[in-house]
């Protein structure tokens, strides 16, 4: 430390010369300030002059004026508010919608359902089921590829009427056939539905299903009709609807108008959750169970099955708490799918391809 203190005072003894700057004369710098106070002031206008530029301004704010004059005396809204013995109603302020639909040309119209405002709005959708995105996803698809019928561009299709391929007409051996209304349909009074060829826009998918289920002991004793009702709230999450009688039977003890049921129909996703939980709960559930036989269907691509009392407690709902649900008092159920199907070739294949097995003979 002691030979760094002795270098820095040999570098202190050197000489430096002394650097060369110009001399800069001294003066005065003029500013803004300067120049303005210099210039010659200009005369102020006239009264009249500065009253002719500004006469077509406002010279008051339009909040400061009096809207009834000044010789009325207007009332604070501050005091009103603190004089108000109760408060408005709050009816005066909230838009209710029609009550009715009366038309599209009526100037009052009803909100769209999807409006928390409307009537019938109901929230949701709260969740996705599986068994719909399957559908969505793989089973359409799949169904078209199934049953698409390729037509290549440029086919002329001959015009058909349905009416002459299910109404036949009389062969004439008669005299008494002229002027006979055709004949009715082979098979059936009724003419069934036609087939139409799957494309993109018609696929065919679950719409509703309804669940019912009838106890004939609930005209003598309603503790029946609440276990059923019970049974049915649980196991779709909604309401259920009671059922009466339309018919009497004496021998049956049956009597009309009397409740004896009930029925609830799901929709949307509630149908799908349902149809799922059946499938891969309650099905496997069943011991020595074949699958819903082949020969159900209306024809009109609906799916109908039944449950018996025993397989009730296979459902998760029922299962968990199965105090509330006395054996001798559950009754069976009821189901049908209903689908956009026109056939129960078609609607058996879409339950088919969600995992819904069939057994026997087929139904076409």
């Amino acid at each position: 430390m002691s030979g760094l203190r002795e270098m820095s005072r040999c570098i202190r003894q050197i000489p430096v010369p002394s650097l060369s700057r110009p001399a800069y004369q001294a003066a005065f710098r003029r500013c803004a300030s300067t120049q303005a106070a210099a210039a010659p002031a200009e005369p102020a206008p006239a009264p009249a002059q500065v009253l002719s530029e500004f006469a077509d301004l406002e010279l008051e704010a339009s909040s400061m004026k009096s809207k009834f004059g000044e010789g009325v005396k207007q009332r604070p809204p501050k005091d009103r508010y603190f004089r108000r013995k109760q408060q408005l109603p709050g009816s005066r302020y909230q838009y209710h919608p029609p009550k009715y639909d009366r038309g599209p040309l009526h100037p009052m119209q009803s909100p769209k359902s999807s409006d928390p405002v409307a009537r019938d709005f109901i929230p949701g959708p709260f969740n996705l089921p599986r068994l719909r995105q399957t559908y969505e996803t793989t089973v359409a698809s799949d169904f078209l590829t199934l049953a698409y019928t390729h037509k290549p561009p440029g086919t002329i299709e001959p015009s058909v009427n349905f009416q002459d391929l299910m109404f036949r007409e009389w062969d004439d051996s008669s005299p008494y056939h002229k002027n006979r209304p055709k004949r009715a349909p082979r098979g059936s009074s009724v003419s069934r539905l036609v087939e139409p060829d799957i494309i993109f826009n018609n696929i065919p998918e679950i719409t509703e299903v309804t669940v019912a289920s009838y106890s004939p002991d609930a005209v003598r004793n309603e503790m029946y009709l609440w276990v059923a009702r019970a049974m049915l709230q649980s196991i779709s999450g909604q309401v259920p609807e009671v059922t009466k009688n339309r018919v009497g039977v004496a021998q049956w003890g049956v009597m009309k108008g009397k409740a004896s049921g009930a029925k609830v129909t799901m929709r949307g996703n509630n149908a799908y959750e349902f149809i799922d939980k059946l499938i891969h709960i309650v099905f496997p559930r069943i011991k020595e169970w074949q699958g819903i036989p082949g020969s159900t269907g209306d024809s009109q691509g609906n799916i109908s099955f039944g449950l018996r009392p025993q397989d009730m407690v296979h459902f998760p709902e029922m299962d968990s708490n199965i105090s509330m649900y006395p054996p001798k008092m559950t009754p069976g159920c009821r189901i049908a799918i209903k689908t956009t199907a026109k056939s129960n070739r078609h609607a058996r294949l879409l339950m088919q391809s969600l995992g819904m097995p069939f057994y026997g003979e087929l139904a076409y």
